[in-house]
């Protein structure tokens, strides 16, 4: 709880200059990306699968909720098929991981993550191509969620019930064969576990969670093109879980935390000293990463500590 509490000091610290609008609207962001971050903590934390595509099950999520919206579909309605969508796209690549492992499994995720910005490129008549494509705001009913306040609302709300569902499949007999998987492949066999099976359930679930954060931020964004969802957006998703501990749900809230937070303290403090004017271009990358690497070597187990 320390932990957390102070990551959301250096938050509410790095936000204190940008008045209460910008301050929800970053919150929606972080409980956005927790989502995603959610999916990854389980496929990497505790299958101990690597994912490098998990940017593409994001805008998977975020098209597919785009294109049903157009058509008439009610928001809330139309996160369904979006989450399955994810859910498949999961599924779909964790295949290969029966024959392959390791590394050479991860460079299957990329090649899925560079597939799908393709193809996201090539279906001009639904995804709007390279042009892209505008997003209207969420809507419940009456309410229009295009406020930052709204975002922020149903993206928090979002985030505690999935970490709640996650926190119990983690503590289920699927999370514990799971482990098992990650551990030792031989003994889980042994006990009667399909680690090809129980790592594809994994997938599909890590999918369902990213599709949910790409519709979500879909709205969020108001605009959707394929840049967005480069293979950058999966490392950056990889390393935030990373930041935060693979091994804990908690850890992709406090890696969201750091990733928002971060770049506002430093922006922040560039302001501030006028030696860091606009000189040193660049200064904020190599800050961003500086401090990344410090977290890192300090906390090797992640800001959370899942794990040992």
């Amino acid at each position: 709880m320390r932990r957390v509490g102070i990551a959301l000091a250096l938050f509410a610290l790095a936000l204190s200059g940008g008045g209460w609008s910008h301050g929800l609207a970053q919150l929606a962001m972080v409980a956005t990306w927790a989502l995603a971050g959610l999916g990854l903590v389980l496929i990497v934390g505790q299958t101990g699968q690597l994912s490098l595509g998990h940017g593409a099950m994001m805008a998977v999520g975020a098209y597919v909720q785009a294109c049903l919206v157009s058509i008439g579909m009610p928001s809330p309605l139309a996160l369904l098929p979006a989450m399955a969508a994810g859910g498949l796209l999961g599924l779909l690549a964790s295949l290969p991981g029966r024959r392959l492992g390791g590394l050479a499994f991860g460079m299957s995720t990329l090649a899925m993550a560079l597939i799908v910005e393709e193809l996201l490129v090539r279906l001009v008549p639904w995804t709007g191509g390279a042009a892209g494509r505008v997003v209207p705001p969420f809507v419940i009913g009456p309410w229009t969620l295009g406020s930052p306040g709204g975002q922020a609302a149903l993206s928090v709300a979002m985030l505690v019930l999935a970490w709640l569902v996650c926190r119990r499949l983690i503590h289920s007999r699927l999370g514990r064969a799971w482990r098992a998987s990650r551990e030792d492949e031989s003994a889980a066999a042994a006990i009667g576990v399909s680690a090809g099976a129980v790592r594809q359930q994994a997938f599909a679930a890590g999918g369902v969670l990213g599709a949910l954060a790409g519709a979500l931020s879909a709205h969020w964004l108001g605009y959707l093109s394929p840049e967005q969802f480069g293979i950058g957006l999966s490392f950056e998703l990889l390393m935030m879980v990373f930041v935060g501990g693979v091994r804990a749900p908690a850890g992709a809230v406090l890696g969201g935390l750091v990733m928002v937070a971060l770049p506002q303290l430093i922006a922040t403090l560039r302001g501030a000293v006028p030696a860091l004017g606009s000189g040193a271009a660049g200064l904020e990358l190599l800050l961003f990463g500086a401090v990344l690497v410090l977290i890192v070597l300090a906390r090797p187990a992640g800001l959370a500590g899942g794990g040992r």
